[in-house]
């Protein structure tokens, strides 16, 4: 029996309903998979024909692309790490694609090899991918293109309650309005009101999805920057989870090392994870299903 989305209604005329997945593109998959797995995550499959791992944790999935054409180029070499795209949950997959480009969105042509499942996508910030994905029926676009690794537990538990907040994303000076024109118009998206923060990066403007599932903030380049190297491009993932000071605990424990060192107290609303070869990770106080502090 099908699982059912969220009825369509005027404030969430997409169905959008979560994040199916985020991708990272990477050449350096065996690090960052080592990162993941710190984090909690597990490899759970593989791709059928391609340098691609599913991780898994809780109801969240992590995708590891390692095929350097999925990488932006920059100076004419790939980047080493990137977020390269997010899918997003709908009721109807096609539908949203259409709604999409008939609002002006980029399509991106199909990447779909032989015997493999054609997402339909528009383009995002930078290089990066927006996928439409309807999870609502008894198999999964993973049973179509991956093959579960032996051994490996298909539904590994959440790590301190740990579940996808959102994304961060960096945009160019000045243009705030532009981008969040982009996500209200093509999704619905609803910009908080100024001043409206959670976890502890108290910058840019918070956007909550039409679900009121996730987020995205809009980070624009801070003051005297001129000589920072600023892209738009997603730059980070945020994990909600219902005790900050419990999760760092925990990751700590496992090799995680954080921005702040000293141990947060119960009632903090946030922590971030220091670099690591360029990828960082956000703690928020949340509640799942969308109860946030």
């Amino acid at each position: 029996m099908d699982r059912q989305p969220s009825p369509p209604d005027a404030d969430n005329p997409l169905g959008i309903d979560g994040i199916e997945f985020i991708e990272y593109a990477t050449t350096r998959p065996q690090a960052l998979g080592a990162q993941l797995e710190q984090l909690g995550f597990v490899a759970t499959a593989r791709h059928r024909s391609r340098e691609v791992t599913l991780y898994r944790q809780g109801n969240m999935h992590l995708i590891v692309n390692a095929d350097r054409r999925s990488l932006p180029q920059s100076d004419g070499d790939p980047q080493a790490t990137v977020i390269g795209a997010v899918a997003l949950r709908v009721r109807d997959a096609s539908q949203a694609y259409r709604r999409a480009l008939d609002l002006g969105a980029w399509p991106i042509p199909t990447r779909a090899g032989v015997m493999e499942l054609n997402i339909p996508g528009v383009h995002g910030p930078g290089d990066s991918i927006l996928y439409f994905v309807d999870s609502f029926r008894d198999f999964s676009i993973y049973d179509v293109d991956f093959r579960p690794i032996p051994g490996a537990p298909p539904a590994p538990p959440a790590l301190a309650g740990m579940h996808l907040f959102g994304v961060v994303q960096a945009i160019g000076a000045g243009r705030t309005p532009e981008w969040t024109d982009f996500y209200r118009q093509l999704m619905a998206f609803r910009p908080l009101a100024e001043g409206h923060w959670f976890g502890v990066v108290h910058k840019g403007t918070l956007l909550e999805s039409p679900c009121g599932g996730f987020y995205v903030q809009l980070v624009e380049p801070p003051e005297g920057a001129a000589g920072l190297r600023w892209e738009e491009q997603l730059i980070r993932v945020g994990f909600g989870v219902p005790g900050v000071a419990q999760a760092v605990r925990a990751l700590q424990a496992r090799g995680v090392p954080f921005l702040d060192p000293t141990a947060p107290t119960e009632d903090a609303k946030g922590a971030l994870t220091q670099l690591v070869q360029g990828v960082s990770f956000e703690l928020v106080a949340s509640q799942p299903g969308g109860r946030h502090a």
